[in-house]
């Protein structure tokens, strides 16, 4: 005789809502001070570095700009920018010239 089905779904574990993934990369970012863009769910775009974070919001911390508290949810994408980005911007700006 097998067992009911419904023991079967009883002995399985659902997986954790929650791996921590999320915190060990912004920690990473943050410790690194690694310049970021953060793209918002209505499609603005912010360029800075990630200071602080905690369960429900980041802060973004901008040179020549008000440092910036935004909620996780409204965050669409968190884009590392690279050094060849950075440079890119650097020289249409005129900065290091």
């Amino acid at each position: 005789m097998t067992p009911p089905l419904s023991h079967l779904r009883q002995s399985r574990t659902p997986p954790p809502g929650d791996t921590g993934q999320e915190a060990l990369y912004l920690r990473s970012l943050s410790d690194r001070q690694v310049s970021v863009q953060v793209q918002l769910r209505d499609g603005e775009t912010i360029d800075g570095w990630i200071e602080y974070f905690d369960d429900g919001m980041v802060r973004i911390t901008r040179e020549g700009h008000p440092n910036l508290f935004i909620y996780k949810q409204q965050i669409r994408t968190i884009t590392e920018l690279t050094r060849r980005r950075l440079s890119r911007n650097a020289a249409s700006n005129g900065v290091g010239e």
